[in-house]
């Protein structure tokens, strides 16, 4: 005998939410039109190129044309026909950090700065190549323009380390090399890495590098100009501005991201000690960015190299101490480089 089982014996069922009342689809959509908002409020775009150009070129900018379709910026100031410095900038920075040299050593040098690929107006480049050969060619783009054969090559931080790969590649051009912070070498025995800036904390991770091509606060460039100087009198509104508004100088972002990423060739360190240039060796005892030790590895690695320490003095001594930096750059060509050795360029 089987029982039957009618409809009314069960309590009908509740009514079935709309898909998008039920709290599973609310909240994830809510969150992520959230996120949307937030992305779209926060987004940085790119300056304009026209308008930088006009803000922070002056009747001393120039570009050279190279073989790739690079416009290179570069100024070319000081003393016409005197012995010629080349000057090269860190990571994110521009030509405009070696202005307070120029105002110090421009009555008897010719002093001829650049914006390296990926960097300040000279912007990104179409062959993207940001490493040391990418910007050793800016180098002589710039020199090739200017008639200069031989000359003295000093750089900061990552122009630093472009400055002595480029005495290594080039030592019959290069008169006198000057490392200021200098990037490149290795940490010594029970050293850590310094902490860095906030910056190149967040370059350090994949989602990070999709995050700066993106959103660029100001905030976050003041805090990491902060995080690289111990002198912080010379962190003003208008600074800040520059390396905000050149750092998102169409294809700025997109060559830090991909110089974030590339190998920058630890084992060149090795071979640092082929260089025969009379070199000057100078950082700042505070540091931040790279450990002020790195100038003794530099003074152990290249013969008959000279160093000077600058205390309380952060990672831009160009900037943070110079009057300090100048003299010390001034009083080393004088006594290592005897006037004929340091002679004009031939145009």
């Amino acid at each position: 005998m089987t029982n039957r089982i009618d409809d009314e014996d069960f309590e009908p069922l509740p009514p079935r939410r709309p898909l998008l009342r039920r709290k599973r689809v609310l909240i994830p959509l809510a969150a992520l039109v959230a996120i949307l908002a937030a992305f779209l409020l926060l987004r940085t775009p790119d300056t304009d190129r026209d308008a930088m150009i006009a803000k922070y070129g002056d009747a001393d900018a120039a570009f050279a044309a190279g073989p790739g379709g690079q416009r290179v910026h570069y100024r070319d100031q000081g003393k016409p026909g005197a012995p010629a410095i080349i000057l090269l900038h860190g990571s994110n920075s521009s030509l405009h950090t070696w202005e307070p040299l120029v105002r110090r050593l421009g009555a008897d040098y010719r002093i001829v700065t650049l914006d390296l690929p990926g960097h300040g107006l000279t912007g990104g480049t179409p062959d993207k190549n940001y490493g040391a050969g990418g910007m050793a060619a800016a180098v002589d783009i710039v020199a090739a323009k200017l008639g200069i054969e031989r000359f003295v090559l000093g750089g900061n931080s990552m122009g630093g380390w472009v400055a002595w790969r480029y005495a290594l590649a080039h030592p019959d051009r290069v008169d006198a090399l000057l490392l200021l912070d200098a990037a490149g070498m290795p940490l010594r025995r029970g050293e850590k890495a310094p902490e860095s800036n906030v910056g190149f904390r967040i370059l350090k991770y994949p989602f990070g590098r999709w995050l700066a091509t993106q959103i660029t606060p100001r905030v976050l460039v003041e805090q990491s100009l902060r995080g690289s100087v111990e002198n912080q009198a010379i962190v003003e509104a208008a600074m800040v501005d520059r390396y905000w508004e050149l750092l998102r100088f169409p294809g700025n972002r997109e060559a830090t991201v991909l110089r974030a990423r590339q190998d920058r060739e630890p084992a060149m360190a090795d071979r640092v000690g082929e260089i025969t240039a009379p070199t000057l060796i100078l950082f700042g005892t505070e540091d931040r960015l790279i450990n002020a030790s790195a100038a003794q590895t530099f003074h152990e690695r290249i013969a008959e190299s000279e160093v000077v320490l600058l205390d309380g003095i952060g990672h831009l001594p160009m900037e943070e101490a110079p009057d300090a930096t100048a003299e010390a750059i001034a009083g080393f060509l004088t006594r290592r480089l005897a006037a004929p050795e340091l002679r004009p360029e031939t145009r």
